[in-house]
């Protein structure tokens, strides 16, 4: 199996979440950091392993950002990495996988299946300040898939009338990825 280098730079991890029962608030974590051990001709049993800094996470509301870093949310000052281990389970589309993997969010780990999608690899240009260092093999990758955020002891929640919520239980994440082959 290929060794590969998820770039930070051209890596995310995006999520969505109801708000106030009516409309979706978004975020991202940038910069996720990883390593996949993936055969790309068969990817089956290929091993994946991303690391996120909760302390990044962004919505483009400051204060919002601060609650959800707070301990009401995903603590980061007591528990900064959120974490990812899984193996490529099986092939359900000519190029999407079932990832079966643990996902780590405040120290509690529980097991996460996310739909993963090879989207295409690519001899490129790769750049160390202004010299190409290339040509570097990258390859691409979405995956995606839901979790209850009560599961990860994520759990403040405001009430509103008639048994509404402010914010909603279902958190969805994507995950785009873009791998280096090492050399």
């Amino acid at each position: 199996m290929a060794k590969w280098v998820l770039e930070p730079g051209h890596s995310a991890a995006e999520f969505r979440v109801r708000h106030m029962m009516v409309t979706w608030v978004r975020g991202i974590i940038p910069a996720v950091e990883g390593n996949l051990d993936l055969d790309l001709e068969n990817p089956v049993g290929g091993v994946i392993e991303v690391m996120m800094d909760a302390h990044k996470l962004w919505t483009g509301d400051e204060a919002r950002d601060s609650h959800l870093k707070h301990a009401d949310f995903l603590d980061a000052e007591n528990h900064p990495k959120i974490t990812y281990k899984g193996r490529f389970a099986d092939q359900i589309g000519e190029t999407d996988y079932r990832v079966n993997g643990d996902l780590t969010i405040r120290d509690i780990t529980h097991p996460v299946v996310m739909e993963v999608s090879y989207l295409g690899s690519w001899a490129t240009p790769f750049w160390v300040g202004n010299e190409d260092k290339g040509p570097k093999t990258r390859a691409g990758f979405t995956g995606t898939t839901r979790i209850n955020r009560h599961d990860f002891d994520v759990k403040w929640q405001g009430e509103l009338e008639k048994g509404g919520v402010v914010v909603g239980n279902d958190v969805f994440i994507t995950v785009d990825a873009e791998a280096l082959l090492e050399d």
